[in-house]
């Protein structure tokens, strides 16, 4: 993983968008140090929008509509779960900075939430930035089991039905892994991310006030294993 540590130029959300459109993304070392540092990853997770694998269990759920799926309601609320202690982890790398900026860019629509509620709660979600048709994980969280892959689930539809053709998810992890997640060298991502942000796509194909059907987003999935 190559890293970069911060130069004395300030970071804004328009340096936050031209680092994502050439591969690199800021990360802190803990949510309590303010620095922040570039990092371009050797070997780049990214979920094929034609390869999710979903499981006949999580389908089951999925179309049961057991969580609300709504996009941008609480963005606030979704970093502020991303970035809590959770088992097997006592901190992130999410810090004041990080959250402003994210902040800022949802303001301008370049930053979106997909999140996952039950009984009037926010259980589980994540958020991403958009650059034409290239979407860039940024985290995830859950407070119920199966909450933020049903959240990646609908945002993988989402994507597919709005001509996205990227979706970035930077690191590799088991969770990721299971549901199609792979890894690719840093020339090939190089290659896909300028054919993807080059591209348009609507993410709001899908209306952003209303609640989408699970089986809708099955059906625009359509790889059950």
């Amino acid at each position: 993983m190559a890293r970069h540590d911060e130069q004395r130029v300030e970071i804004t959300p328009d340096v936050l968008i031209k680092a994502y459109s050439v591969g690199i993304f800021p990360m802190a070392e803990s949510a309590d140090d303010p620095s922040l540092f570039w990092v371009e990853p050797e070997q780049r997770g990214i979920i094929p929008l034609d390869g999710m694998r979903v499981s006949r269990r999580l389908a089951r759920t999925i179309r049961s509509n057991k969580f609300e799926v709504h996009v941008d309601r609480d963005f606030d609320a979704v970093i502020d779960a991303c970035a809590a202690p959770a088992a097997g982890r006592d901190s992130t790398w999410i810090n004041k900075r990080i959250r402003r900026l994210y902040r800022a860019l949802f303001d301008r629509r370049q930053c979106h939430t997909v999140e996952a509620w039950r009984d009037g709660r926010l259980v589980g979600g994540l958020y991403g930035v958009k650059i034409g048709a290239a979407f860039f994980g940024e985290s995830m969280f859950h407070f119920e089991r199966d909450a933020s892959k049903v959240a990646l689930v609908h945002l993988v539809a989402r994507l597919k039905v709005g001509g996205f053709k990227l979706l970035d998810a930077q690191f590799i992890t088991d969770h990721l892994e299971s549901l199609g997640a792979v890894e690719v060298s840093r020339v090939e991502y190089q290659n896909m991310l300028a054919k993807a942000v080059a591209a348009n796509a609507q993410f709001y194909c899908w209306p952003s006030d209303g609640v989408t059907d699970g089986g809708v987003v099955l059906q625009s999935i359509s790889q059950i294993s």
